[in-house]
């Protein structure tokens, strides 16, 4: 069975799972609908859903992509200079004390009820998994490579070995804090929607509770949900794509 078949399969047993808790806990709609009312919200709904699903991925998107920038300027900075090292990175690690929830009413106060705001939250979140693993690939960079760097370009500076020889060796660690970040950018995104906005799930989510419509909750879950697979594939795929050198070593896969 390939990929597609065990995803559906997975799903499909979940699904029964999910009913058999209904029917078994005798549950009214208002605690937990059965999957088949949460799919008539899907369909009666999905024009909104289409559309407060678009902003939502539009947010995710642009704080993936500014994240990973900022993400990955920072760990080349922290990899190229140890004074910059001794005074980021204790900042870095003592940052994510901060509840993420806790940042977003500052945000909301200083970017508005726009889009900013919900960028920066995704931004934040996926920052620290793009900057340590991509910082760790580039700390534990072949001992060898870099002496060998250093004997057959005996005149080449610091940076030069780093952009040749580390940077490449760090790429898979790169995408390992990639996968981490599309996976979660969700949550920053939906956060910055629940303190304050006037579109996407979030706030769809949260309108939907005021009105006790909990089916339509569960399927605007249920699109964020597959938003969040939807983008960890595409990484995972364009990972594969742009470091084929890497691939998971035959003795370590089971079945």
């Amino acid at each position: 069975m390939n990929g597609l078949g065990r995803g559906l399969a997975t799903l499909a047993g979940l699904l029964l799972v999910w009913q058999a808790v209904v029917m078994l806990g005798d549950l009214p709609p208002y605690i937990l609908p059965d999957p088949w009312a949460v799919a008539r919200s899907l369909w009666h709904h999905g024009g909104s859903l289409l559309h407060h699903a678009g902003v939502t991925a539009l947010e995710i998107v642009l704080g993936m992509v500014l994240g990973t920038l900022l993400g990955c300027g920072s760990a080349l900075v922290l990899g190229y200079s140890r004074r910059a090292r001794r005074w980021l990175l204790p900042a870095l690690v003592a940052s994510q004390a901060i509840p993420v929830f806790a940042i977003a009413p500052l945000l909301v106060l200083w970017l508005g009820y726009g889009m900013s705001s919900k960028i920066a939250m995704a931004m934040l979140v996926i920052y620290f998994p793009v900057t340590a693993n991509f910082y760790d690939g580039l700390r534990h960079t072949r001992r060898g490579w870099l002496d060998l760097a250093r004997v057959m370009l005996p005149e080449q500076r610091r940076w030069a070995v780093l952009r040749h020889i580390a940077i490449p060796a760090a790429l898979p660690a790169l995408a390992s804090g990639l996968r981490v970040a599309a996976a979660v950018a969700p949550i920053g995104a939906v956060l910055g929607e629940w303190v304050g906005s006037s579109a996407g799930l979030g706030y769809l989510m949260l309108h939907a509770n005021s009105r006790m419509q909990v089916d339509l909750m569960f399927a605007a879950l249920f699109v964020l949900a597959a938003l969040a697979v939807g983008l960890y594939f595409l990484v995972d795929a364009g990972s594969k794509r742009w470091l084929p050198w890497h691939r998971p070593s035959p003795e370590t896969e089971t079945d």
